[in-house]
């Protein structure tokens, strides 16, 4: 749960939780709507300029017309972070909608803007996932180029399921029945000493946390493949782990009715994310 909360919008910094919208706002009754999230932590800010300019991007791929640049907007992210002290985990989530619109159809110009920073804790221990029955939708059917509101409930479904049955987590699969992601991150799997993760096709996010962890570990002579991966390829791996801004690199030690250790690619992978993170600091 969030603690305390500082939020931009029209110009001012507002604490807690501001009201900014009402039930005629486009954004808030027809889910036009996009985000992205980064976190300030132990003094680090990883991928913070990335994390902000996407988040410019995912309001164009969305046909909201943005008049702030990713540059301002990591600005502003960093102003926000200095109104907490020390040792707090913090998320930054800036944000675009549209404010009005022609029926269904989301007005460009009418596009606002805030970024909010609060305290969301770092979350402790491994994890464990089942196969959900829920499925993600593919570029032809959703804004999947979008870090887009509207894609959310469906994950949110898909962990309420597992969760339901126990589990803290839920594989997703695409509308072939390849593995695509996590409910709420991007999956990895490690066999025999090769990492593997399921290659971007438009129905998974292309995740900044992601596209950081591969990059590290080819760095560190580590072989990743980006290809299709299949339910029976994550349930004979070696070690399976998660990478995602919330929670950062996560190994998962139960997938369904199977144990796993925290294994070696797993603490690779962990080890070379943070010492990259201490080299961008706040």
């Amino acid at each position: 749960m969030a603690g305390q909360a500082w939020t931009f919008v029209d110009g001012e910094w507002h604490e807690g939780n501001p009201k900014i919208a009402g039930p005629m706002t486009m954004g808030f009754w027809a889910a036009a709507t996009v985000f992205d999230g980064a976190r300030a932590v132990d003094g680090m800010t990883p991928d913070l300029d990335r994390h902000c300019a996407r988040s410019v991007a995912s309001a164009k791929a969305l046909g909201l017309r943005p008049e702030i640049d990713g540059e301002t907007i990591e600005g502003l992210a960093r102003e926000g972070i200095k109104k907490f002290t020390n040792g707090h985990a913090l998320y930054v989530r800036p944000m675009f909608w549209a404010d009005s619109g022609i029926i269904i159809a989301a007005d460009p110009d009418s596009t606002r803007f805030l970024i909010s920073v609060y305290e969301v804790p770092m979350p402790e221990g491994p994890s464990n996932a089942m196969v959900s029955s829920k499925r993600r939708p593919n570029a032809e059917t959703a804004p999947t180029a979008a870090k887009a509101s509207c894609l959310y409930p469906h994950g949110g479904m898909a962990l309420t399921e597992a969760m339901q049955q126990g589990y803290e987590n839920a594989i997703m699969c695409d509308q072939l029945g390849h593995v695509s992601e996590f409910a709420t991150a991007n999956l990895f799997i490690a066999k025999d000493g090769v990492v593997s993760t399921p290659a971007p096709n438009g129905t998974l996010l292309n995740g900044i946390t992601r596209q950081r962890v591969i990059g590290l570990l080819r760095q560190d002579g580590i072989e990743v493949q980006e290809r299709s991966v299949t339910l029976d390829d994550v349930r004979s791996a070696d070690e399976v782990f998660s990478t995602g801004n919330y929670a950062k690199v996560q190994p998962f030690t139960r997938i369904e009715d199977r144990s796993l250790q925290p294994g070696p690619l797993y603490k690779r992978a962990h080890s070379l994310y943070w010492d990259y993170a201490a080299s961008q600091p706040i």
